[in-house]
């Protein structure tokens, strides 16, 4: 952050004595609040509404206070913001115009909502007068996320705006920081542009500079959980479930001797999500209780047994903890281990079960042609650099590595498992890696054009370096999987759950003009696998015909290898 003196700042046209219209004043101190609270990446969508907001954000690029990424497409801009915000921890603004493209952030803020990313969705707005007007994109945007809106007054030629205006805008940042997504909307009148019109003249009325040494204008602890709960009720025989969360328990478990089933966004047993999918658990891995880390959502099996286990202790700092089976018999932001009796035959069963389901594994994916959504998995986090960012798709591939892929404690894996949609994928995974690093993402066919727009990066703006491997099977292999995918339901199956589509990825990507590559065989992806420059896609084609057929085989021979 850069230093300046009391009465100076860095952003042009604050301060004493200016001549600027009121939404021109309005979204520069905006700004300029929002780089003191250390906001460093805004996202922007070009639109008129919000052009007071784009020439302020641009004036503070241009001056190296921030990285402004600019894209067209309103959805996508949201995703991107979410990526930056996970990939960074911090908070990242997405702006835009009014009407349909406010809308168009909703489905980032409703990810941002469940997986409590740090984003803030800062939309443009007609003025008051112009509702229930048939005005032009004029539409009511208070709550439009389901969400409060941090509604900003509009701006007026009067004293004591700065203030308030700074204000709300350190409100907002703390709030994101703490909970999650923030919706601040703000009015603009007309002029929209810095110069012109009859509200440009004159100086304006107070001065507009913020808190001296480029402080904020109030300084918001971040708020800390208390609630601690003593581990009495846990014996030596629990099990720790880890889903979507930034949450880590390692160390505790590790000192409790308590084996962990991890989502790929975690660590934990390799085959753990395997083998409890696999049928019913053996009377010497059974748990007498459930430690809940986050929101587990991938699997089946987990849920049955989180269902079917008398102690089950959710840790979450919300007071919306996670328990949709409704089996939570304690909820706290955290355990107090105190004098606790150690299993170590208990560990060394789960172990050994995990080893023997790797074998089986390792074998039947052996005798497979290759590919697979299993083995492409697998192959791919094998061989992934050291210190890489994986982003993972929804539907197959987060689930394929959940089931048979290495747990890297040298990658860092991100999933959007906030609401688990497939939208906005490779938007997210390019965030990532502007903020975290080089990136690569696993997605599906239907994943990959669901946000092809996430490939249009103009030429001046900041480009990430990230490969997406896209495995292509011509349709919804998530579906097969499913109850729908049964043989009983085949005449229907193709066309409304299959849904082949026959685009040619290649001649997409080369419209983009982003680099393609056909990946043939394993030996072709691993060498592949370099740590990119630049935004590529490797394609692998599948087929689903078979994969019914072979997730049953595999269940079937891992629930033998350890009974």
């Amino acid at each position: 952050m850069c230093s300046t003196q009391q009465g100076e700042s860095p952003v042009r046209g604050l301060g004493d004595n200016v001549q600027v219209n009121p939404s021109t004043a309005q979204a520069r101190v905006l700004v300029d609040e929002l780089l003191r609270n250390d906001v460093r990446h805004v996202v922007l969508s070009p639109g008129s509404r919000n052009a007071p907001l784009s020439f302020a954000l641009a004036e503070a690029a241009a001056a190296g206070r921030l990285t402004l990424h600019v894209r067209i497409d309103e959805r996508t801009a949201g995703f991107l913001a979410l990526g930056l915000a996970r990939g960074s921890g911090e908070v990242t603004a997405v702006t835009c115009t009014s009407g349909t493209a406010v809308a168009n952030l909703h489905p980032a803020v409703l990810e941002a909502r469940h997986a409590k990313v740090p984003l803030i969705a800062l939309t443009a707005d007609r003025p008051v007068e112009l509702y229930r007007t048939g005005a032009s994109q004029t539409v009511d945007q208070q709550r439009v996320f389901g969400i409060d809106t941090l509604q900003f007054p509009i701006a007026e030629r009067r004293a004591g705006q700065n203030g308030l205006w700074r204000s709300l805008v350190c409100r907002a940042v703390a709030d994101a920081r703490d909970h999650g997504p923030v919706h601040v909307n703000v009015p603009f009148r007309e002029p929209l542009v810095p110069e012109g019109g009859p509200e440009s003249g004159g100086q304006w009325v107070e001065p507009l500079d913020g808190r001296p040494f480029d402080m904020p204008w109030t300084r918001v602890a971040t708020r800390a959980t208390t609630s601690l709960h003593p581990a009495d009720h846990l014996g030596p025989r629990t099990l720790v479930v880890v889903g979507d969360t930034r949450e880590d328990i390692t160390d505790l478990a590790e000192r409790a001797g308590w084996p962990v089933v991890a989502e790929p966004t975690a660590h934990g047993l390799r085959h753990g999500t395997l083998l409890l999918n696999a049928g019913e658990l053996p009377a010497e891995l059974k748990p007498d209780a459930v430690v809940v880390v986050g929101r587990p959502t991938l699997s089946r099996g987990v849920m049955k047994l989180i269902a079917s286990t008398g102690v089950v202790h959710v840790l979450s700092d919300d007071p919306d903890w996670p328990d949709p089976q409704f089996a939570a018999t304690h909820a706290s932001s955290g355990l107090v281990l105190g004098e606790h009796e150690v299993d170590d035959r208990w560990l060394t069963a789960w172990q050994h079960a995990d080893k023997a389901a790797a074998d089986v594994v390792d074998e039947l994916l052996a005798r497979q042609p290759w590919p697979t959504g299993l083995q492409v998995a697998r192959d791919l986090v094998a061989n992934l650099p050291v210190g890489a960012n994986l982003f993972l798709g929804s539907s197959n591939p987060v689930r394929d590595v959940d089931l048979v892929a290495e747990s890297r404690h040298d990658v860092r894996v991100h999933a959007n498992r906030g609401v688990a949609g497939i939208d906005g994928s490779v938007s997210t995974a390019a965030g990532v890696a502007l903020t975290a690093g080089h990136a690569f993402a696993l997605i599906g066919d239907l994943t990959f054009l669901h946000d092809a727009n996430g490939l249009l990066i103009g030429p001046d703006e900041p480009r990430p370096d990230l490969t997406v491997v896209v495995l292509n099977d011509d349709g919804g292999g998530i579906f097969t999987l499913l109850e729908q995918g049964a043989p009983e339901h085949s005449d229907a199956f193709e066309r409304v759950f299959g849904t082949p589509h026959g685009t040619d990825l290649a001649a997409l990507c080369a419209a983009y003009r982003v680099p393609h590559t056909m990946i043939e065989n394993a030996d072709q992806l691993s060498r592949a696998l370099t740590a990119p420059h630049g935004i590529r896609v490797l394609e692998i084609r599948a087929e689903r015909a078979e994969l019914r057929d072979l997730h049953a085989r595999l269940k079937v021979a891992v629930s033998t290898a350890f009974q």
